[in-house]
């Protein structure tokens, strides 16, 4: 299938535009513009691809999103697709960045977004439903179940590290994994080796560059390698480091403050695209406390060395990713990871439910560095958020409206919510 340019970017622009509520619900819209509406990818190739993202460090769904462009187009085509999911999202993070630099709160901004946050509320509990269905096919459900139960658990209850998870259920499907699979082994592609090669050295050098130009800027260097290092180490999405980040930032760097870090997390979490946008916040408002150019400068290096590695491992690993589903053990392996996925999903869509319906959300014992589950103060239920969230409901369950007119729906009932308390 050849698919004109013109065609797939006017397709992951959508995407792109519409891609609010984390990776849950940017996975399910994937899968419904990609598989049901347009069948670029059949139902096999999406799965696979998402077990395969979901071992990456960097945002899955924006991965994801960069092999469905590889796919149809090659690297090309990855490229725009993977740019036009991140673009968006990126473009009205540097805007609230810039504004929340300049004026603090932002009230209006953030009444809009109280709309949003409840209607993404809704959007990410439908769309991991839809993704545990594709995930616990005929044969698979009841291990499937197990396996999404006990990586919520593990993550969840006990704080297992993501990495570690996946490892095991990896482990665990390889082992149960002996038989052949379902469609006949294929080869190795010729001369991947070498492809491979040329494509790991010359995004590397990509990667490096954007240093020899900030070389004279200590703080920009410093940003750069931050947020480089942090590329490498964001296995499970940006909530897997969202601890060690602020950490970092905050007590480390001294570039935010804890209450800065916090808004900027809200914000990210409420505009298109992945939440490791974060980052872009986080570079920008620390910049702005230089210069207006010096918060461009460390917007644009941050987002440059945080997506750059996003699209090498994605050229990099995709040629491999037919022959990985057609090994018994490695098909076996990828299978518990997508269930093992569900179980993790379902947590961050947990997290993030608490996290907009309360205003307090306990997530570690006081005086305590031990792990402990979210858990909300009762007492901070947030009214106004939970009726909006019943709406939302009302909207998308009831009255199955499509989720662009609901995010504008909700957006001006958050408005109007924000206006009269």
């Amino acid at each position: 299938m050849t698919v004109a340019f013109s065609t797939l970017t006017r397709a992951f622009l959508r995407i792109g535009l519409l891609s609010f509520g984390g990776p849950a619900a940017q996975i399910a819209l994937m899968h419904e513009e990609l598989v049901e509406k347009r069948g670029w990818l059949t139902e096999r190739q999406y799965l696979s691809a998402l077990s395969f993202c979901m071992m990456l460090p960097g945002p899955e769904a924006m991965q994801l999103c960069t092999y469905a462009g590889w796919r149809l187009r090659g690297i090309p085509g990855g490229l725009i697709a993977g740019t036009l999911f991140v673009a968006p999202g990126a473009v009205v993070v540097l805007a609230l960045a810039l504004a929340y630099a300049a004026f603090g709160q932002v009230p209006m901004v953030q009444s809009l977004f109280l709309g949003i946050q409840a209607a993404v509320v809704v959007i990410v509990l439908q769309a991991l439903i839809k993704l545990a269905k594709r995930a616990f096919g005929p044969g698979y459900m009841a291990e499937g179940l197990a396996l999404a139960g006990a990586a919520f658990l593990a993550i969840y209850g006990f704080g297992l590290p993501f990495p570690l998870i996946v490892g095991l259920a990896a482990l665990w499907g390889a082992l149960r994994s002996t038989g052949a699979t379902e469609e006949p082994a294929i080869a190795l592609p010729p001369g991947s080796a070498r492809r491979t090669a040329l494509t790991v050295v010359i995004f590397l050098l990509l990667w490096a560059a954007p240093f020899a130009l900030v070389s004279g800027s200590a703080f920009l260097t410093d940003i750069g390698l931050f947020f480089s290092q942090l590329a490498v180490v964001t296995f499970g999405g940006a909530y897997a480091v969202l601890a060690y980040m602020t950490q970092e930032v905050v007590n480390t760097q001294g570039w935010l403050t804890t209450a800065e870090m916090i808004d900027g997390l809200g914000l990210a979490e409420t505009t298109p695209g992945p939440l490791i946008l974060v980052t872009e916040f986080v570079a920008a408002l620390a910049g702005a406390k230089h210069s207006l150019p010096m918060a461009l400068a460390a917007a644009a290096l941050t987002l440059w060395v945080t997506f750059i590695p996003c699209f090498l491992w994605i050229f990099a690993g995709a040629p491999y990713i037919e022959w990985i589903t057609r090994q018994p053990r490695l098909a076996g392996a990828l299978r518990a990871i997508t269930a093992a996925v569900v179980g993790v999903i379902a947590n961050l869509s947990l997290w993030f439910a608490l996290h907009v319906l309360f205003a307090r959300v306990h997530t570690a014992w006081p005086a305590s560095p031990a792990h402990r589950p979210a858990t909300p103060e009762w007492a901070t239920l947030d009214e106004a958020a939970l009726g909006l969230t019943l709406l939302a409901a009302l909207l998308l369950l009831g009255f199955r409206l499509g989720m662009a007119p609901v995010l504008g729906l909700m957006a001006l009932a958050g408005a109007v919510a924000g206006s009269l308390l």
